[in-house]
């Protein structure tokens, strides 16, 4: 009778004891979780946030001239390398107005619908930024594209200049004789249009100001002077030490055309300097932060420099 009620009563313990085990793991389980809310000095922690994905930022689409000169198109690329590097993250595209594969109409219809800025690789204002450019954009409904200002005028240019002077032998430290025979021709493509010739008359008085020493603007077509006409003119005033700087983005028929003028140094394109890619990208980030008119042409949407 006593042995046949302990085992009828036994089975009764072990589920009691079981409950209590259950209970005690879960309040101490709850206990941990608020515990874990509570700094040691008694103040609540704030629960993290979960914090969204960044976005894409819009897409940078460099906008070159193209050159049958194959050195055109490997310093290109060379350059948005650099952009790149400098902007990691950014989707940085080329499209070119002609001559070099891929076009701009082809670059803009391969991007997927959303923002793009596009950014001339070019040194001043003329039919190309007025015109080719927009034309192109007008065939891409699927984006939200601005248009950046050319790279011209602007300090960083100089400082790209100056450089390319001094890596052909320009004396960075002249003495007062020698800065007093000196001269420079800024040597440029040339437009038809007045606005491109003001900005880069505009870009040869700021290199005078770095260098010290008279810079005349010339080009190597479509407007006057000629780079050969400019260094005659440089000899009338005594200037007979007159280096030839390359106001070209990259090399090509036009660059050599001036470079073989020159009386004594022809400076190198611009090409991929990091001022360059740095231009670029203020170009890219200055297009996004101003104010973008409401329902306006394309055309008159450039951004002013």
């Amino acid at each position: 009778m006593t042995a046949s009620k302990h085992q009828r009563d036994e089975p009764t313990g072990t589920a009691h004891l079981d409950s209590t085990a259950q209970l005690m793991t879960r309040i101490t389980s709850q206990l941990g979780t608020q515990l874990s809310h509570v700094r040691l000095d008694g103040s609540r922690r704030t629960p993290p946030q979960t914090r969204p994905a960044p976005s894409t930022p819009p897409a940078l689409v460099v906008v070159a001239h193209g050159s049958r000169d194959p050195r055109a198109l490997a310093t290109v690329h060379a350059l948005l390398d650099r952009v790149r590097e400098e902007r990691p993250g950014l989707p940085v595209h080329l499209g070119h107005i002609e001559l070099n594969e891929p076009l701009l109409t082809d670059t803009l219809a391969g991007l997927a619908p959303g923002r793009a800025v596009l950014t001339p690789l070019l040194l001043s204002r003329g039919y190309h930024v007025k015109q080719d450019i927009p034309a192109a954009v007008a065939t891409a409904p699927h984006l939200t594209a601005r248009v950046a200002p050319p790279l011209g005028p602007h300090p960083l240019l100089v400082e790209t200049l100056y450089a390319r002077l001094v890596e052909a032998g320009w004396d960075p430290r002249p003495d007062a004789r020698t800065r007093r025979e000196s001269g420079v021709v800024l040597a440029a493509a040339g437009s038809r249009d007045p606005d491109s010739a003001a900005d880069t008359a505009r870009t040869a008085a700021l290199l005078a100001e770095r260098l010290g020493v008279p810079v005349v603007p010339a080009y190597a077509s479509a407007a006057a002077p000629t780079v050969p006409a400019a260094l005659r003119a440089l000899a009338v005033r005594g200037r007979h030490r007159a280096a030839v700087a390359a106001y070209f983005t990259a090399p090509g028929r036009f660059a050599t055309q001036c470079a073989q003028a020159a009386p004594w140094i022809a400076a190198a394109p611009l090409g991929a300097h990091t001022a360059m890619a740095r231009l670029l990208l203020h170009r890219y980030d200055g297009t996004l932060a101003s104010p973008s008119p409401a329902a306006a042409p394309v055309q008159r949407q450039l951004t002013s420099a």
